[in-house]
């Protein structure tokens, strides 16, 4: 794809690029937000696959364009399909997003999201500013799988990770912050109903996996997924009355989002 070195018009020019080749997005996500992931992906313009039998995960990583883990429910063989998945991912240079729902609450969502981190090399770290301060072990704390600590906070941990793994950190809150250790941007586009529904923070990540498909560049693709995300929640809570009727306006937006509405609507600060 011929992108713009603006990041602006590179991420508009993704979602263009993401309707057109339509590509699958292998996700073992957590069975709480399967089907709002799947449409949320369905909507934007990706084709969802949610598949997390170990039988069949190398298979399912040969058809995708991009592979999503989510932490977020987790048992032993799922957590055995993940490295199965990520290691077939790894072979293929496919792109990888690691969304450590959780980490830093139990001692297995932390350890496993550090084994995958260490193991599966992930292209992408996905998660609130609580979880990538566990990641960073820089004291961070969870409640369940809510965010206690503020994406200011989270900054410095993010960095070191980016720093340390190769991966590109993506911190979500009010205003997300990316890094891959060297470029850092905040984005500030989103709307407070986004936090009063459960599964946004994945839905995002598995659309940062749909943008990772088109765009080879971790940094643009995540700058793209978070504008369109955040203008589409922009958009759904315009006369929404609360947290359910948001969650079905979400997927509409998603849908009715523009590269158009990205190139004029995004608010980046690139740092």
């Amino acid at each position: 794809m011929d992108i713009s070195t603006n990041p602006i018009d590179a991420a508009a020019q993704a979602l263009a690029e993401l309707r057109r080749q339509r590509p699958l997005v292998h996700n073992i996500t957590n069975y709480v937000v399967m089907d709002f992931s799947a449409n949320a992906l369905l909507a934007i313009g990706a084709s969802p696959v949610m598949a997390h039998a170990a039988e069949e995960v190398r298979e399912m990583v040969s058809l995708a364009g991009a592979l999503v883990l989510n932490i977020g429910t987790l048992s032993r063989p799922w957590i055995d399909a993940m490295f199965a998945a990520g290691h077939a991912a790894m072979a293929r240079g496919l792109p990888i997003v690691l969304d450590p729902v959780g980490a830093g609450a139990t001692r297995l969502r932390t350890e496993t999201a550090l084994l995958l981190l260490e193991e599966v090399k992930p292209t992408i770290i996905r998660g609130n500013a609580s979880e990538i301060l566990s990641l960073a072990a820089a004291g961070g704390a969870t409640r369940g799988v809510d965010s206690t600590r503020g994406v200011e906070e989270a900054r410095e941990a993010a960095i070191a990770i980016a720093q340390a793994s190769g991966a590109l950190v993506v911190v979500t809150g009010p205003e997300d912050f990316i890094t891959d250790g060297e470029r850092r941007a905040r984005l500030a586009n989103g709307h407070p109903l986004m936090s009063r529904v459960t599964g946004t923070g994945c839905v995002c990540s598995a659309l940062v996996g749909a943008f990772a498909a088109v765009q080879p560049d971790p940094w643009l693709a995540s700058i793209g997924a978070l504008a369109a995300y955040g203008l589409a929640g922009e958009l759904a809570a315009v006369g929404a009355p609360g947290p359910g009727s948001f969650r079905t306006r979400l997927i509409d937006a998603l849908d009715e989002i523009t590269p158009e509405r990205v190139r004029q609507d995004a608010r980046l600060v690139v740092e």
